[in-house]
């Protein structure tokens, strides 16, 4: 051995030398600044094949800047969202507390599996998931739960934890061909697809319940599909409802979900199945639950007020979930990753609990602390509760309110607006959430009928051929005309998640999660789609 070699790598990559990083660290930022500059997805190239064909380690040990080189190119490459113009998806640029947060994280890496690697880390997970607990489920006796890698992740567990309710043992013996099955609205995330998939329920046993114009799931055919379930004596492991969908930002009715599958169950004499809630996007609604509306004082425009009314409706009602999915890193505006799974009662996760006999190498784990007993995973990054405590503690929950309010009034008047073009139309007119879906068709078109005749089920096959071809046409008219300085990027979908006599509805989209994001912007949209 090469004490000296070793000793420098030592030097170099073990021993913290705060000159050299605070130097290095600089540079990025200076060139995260100089990113500003450019316009969305204005940046560089992406070439796949170039990266396959050319991947590198080198051979000599080097030092901290020979790291930086090696990742500076796509760093420069990569747009970081803080633009005003970006209204594509659910994603909005991630907060500067939450960098804070997730660089004190990074400086010490803990792994929440189990307290031994993470210590303090761990305490601070607990108190995040107590606090956003608290949020949405509007104060609660014994709340649990755990941050990992996506929402994605945090549905799977809510869908676990409703086979081993319905199917006990499932963990250690599977299935055994017994057939459960899913409950989910036709506007739910395709995430749900995923976890049926791979919890051995079947994609073809998630069943999705047609949605209202509201997007939210129909409790009629709700309690339909339970009655054919249960009669076939099928086992309903979950019932997934949405909290602000992705595309419409629908909201399911919680209440009378729970209120119906608990009586379902006690009509058929069987387990209730858990009813989950997917909140990934909408759970920032919970922040504006105690916001005086008469005394309204952040000033919200008149027309936002009655939709804060409605949002405190919806979100006081979730505190008849059994479990719920919080994705922070989307309009908590924190790092990623931040996706937490929170159960309603503690109780709940000895549903996925293990024996220490099973987890031998951490024979000191203990559940009341040690999250590795009952998670998914083994190694757990800690960025989500640094992000979420760093996050709330420093814009404060006043400050949320004042985000939320002001991606609400940027919704509200976008769909004002386009309401004033007769050829438009706005198809979540009552939807509480940051997102507007709406159509753009030739001038002269009276885009209000269209719709009206396709949801009473009188245009043609051609008629709806001819109209979603015209809508995504000029979709791509803008897209390929947009001036990158001032017009700003909007999205496409293929299916909003009302299928009126089961027509997928394609929509143009825009989604106000940046708090830059100001009505000259949305002026602009508009001129652009007059100019079209």
């Amino acid at each position: 051995m090469q004490d000296k070699t070793l000793q420098t790598i030592i030097d170099t990559f073990f021993t913290c030398n705060p000159e050299e990083l605070t130097e290095i660290f600089n540079e990025l930022l200076s060139a995260l600044q100089t990113d500003g500059v450019h316009h969305p997805g204005g940046l560089m190239s992406r070439n796949y094949e170039t990266a396959q064909a050319n991947p590198e380690i080198h051979t000599l040990t080097g030092n901290l800047r020979d790291a930086r080189d090696a990742i500076f190119p796509f760093y420069w490459g990569t747009d970081e969202w803080y633009s005003k113009l970006h209204l594509e998806n659910v994603k909005g640029p991630a907060n500067y507390a939450s960098l804070v947060g997730s660089l004190a994280c990074l400086l010490k890496n803990p792994n929440l599996c189990i307290d031994t690697y993470s210590q303090r880390s761990n305490e601070l997970e607990v108190k995040a998931i107590t606090s956003l607990a608290n949020l949405v489920f509007y104060n609660t006796e014994t709340p649990w739960g755990i941050f990992n890698m996506g929402g994605t992740i945090s549905n799977l567990y809510g869908g676990k934890i409703g086979i081993e309710k319905v199917c006990p043992g499932a963990m250690s013996k599977g299935l055994q061909g017994e057939t459960l099955a899913g409950l989910v609205s036709e506007a739910a995330h395709y995430s749900n697809k995923t976890l049926a998939g791979w919890l051995g329920i079947g994609t073809d046993n998630l069943h999705s319940i047609a949605t209202d114009s509201n997007f939210a799931m129909r409790i009629d055919l709700l309690a339909d599909k339970l009655d054919e379930l249960y009669r076939q004596e099928v086992k309903v492991a979950f019932v997934i409802a949405t909290f602000g969908g992705t595309d419409g930002f629908g909201i399911d009715d919680v209440a009378a979900i729970r209120k119906l599958i608990d009586e379902k169950a006690t009509e058929y004499q069987v387990p209730a199945p858990q009813l989950h809630i997917d909140a990934a996007v909408g759970w920032i609604l919970c922040v504006l639950n105690e916001y005086d509306l008469k005394e309204n004082s952040f000033g919200v425009d008149d027309e936002v007020l009655p939709i804060i009314g409605k949002i405190q409706q919806h979100a006081k009602a979730l505190k008849y979930a059994d479990s719920i999915t919080v994705d922070f890193h989307k309009m908590g505006w924190g790092h990623y990753p931040a996706s937490a799974f929170i159960v309603n009662r503690r109780e709940d996760l000895r549903y996925l609990l293990r024996t220490l006999d099973q987890v031998p190498y951490f024979s000191e784990a203990e559940y009341r602390h040690d999250p590795a007993l009952f998670t998914l995973e083994c190694s757990r990054p800690a960025i989500g509760p640094y992000s979420v405590m760093a996050s709330l503690n420093g814009i404060g929950l006043r400050g949320y309110q004042v985000l939320l309010a002001n991606s609400l009034e940027m919704a509200a008047f976008t769909k004002k607006e386009i309401d004033k073009l007769d050829y438009c139309k706005v198809l979540n007119t009552d939807t509480t959430g940051a997102t507007v879906l709406w159509w753009v068709l030739p001038k002269g078109r009276n885009a209000e009928e269209i719709y009206s005749k396709l949801e009473r089920g009188e245009l043609s096959l051609e008629e709806q051929g001819q109209y979603f071809h015209e809508i995504k046409h000029l979709f791509d008219k803008r897209s390929a005309d947009l001036n990158p300085k001032i017009d700003a990027r909007l999205s496409f979908t293929t299916s909003i998640g009302y299928s009126p006599h089961g027509i997928n509805i394609p929509a143009w989209k825009a989604v106000f999660f940046n708090p830059k994001t100001d009505r000259p912007v949305v002026e602009q949209v508009i001129r652009s789609i007059e100019d079209l």
